[in-house]
């Protein structure tokens, strides 16, 4: 399973990527200042909520490109992906760490980035990758 090494080693080994506190002072990762994964631990109301189904462990919150991805991830696998209503209309999951392996965190945190990066270093990536236009 996943760590936060793995989050560190993923994020910054894409272009222009930097590791910078977010405003709660918790590890978040950005490209050309636009955060795309980030710790997101739960809070007050949000673990009131959830009361004692609150998820446990290390918490990663990811920039998806859309709505539509974001409710297909939840969908796909409530046990791993979940939200709270802080989030309700941002495109943007939250995920268990430690329940995901490292080539699936690699996608998400990869596609994450091209969410985030400038067109034109997204494109140059993906030239450089052969990542699939769409």
């Amino acid at each position: 399973m996943a760590s936060w090494d793995d989050v560190r080693r993923i994020a910054l080994g894409l272009p222009e990527t930097s590791e910078r506190p977010s405003y709660d002072a918790v590890a978040a990762w950005r490209v050309k200042d636009k955060p795309f994964v980030w710790e997101r631990p739960l809070r007050g109301k949000e673990l009131e909520a959830f009361g004692p189904a609150a998820p446990e462990g290390p918490i990663l919150g990811v920039r998806v490109a859309d709505l539509g991805v974001k409710e297909a991830l939840l969908a796909d696998d409530p046990g791993l992906f979940f939200t709270t209503p802080h989030f309700d209309g941002y495109p943007a999951v939250l995920l268990r760490l430690d329940r995901i392996d490292v080539t699936e965190l690699t996608e998400l945190i990869v596609e994450a980035w091209y969410a985030r990066a400038p067109k034109r270093l997204a494109a140059a990536f993906g030239a450089e990758t052969s990542r699939p236009e769409g």
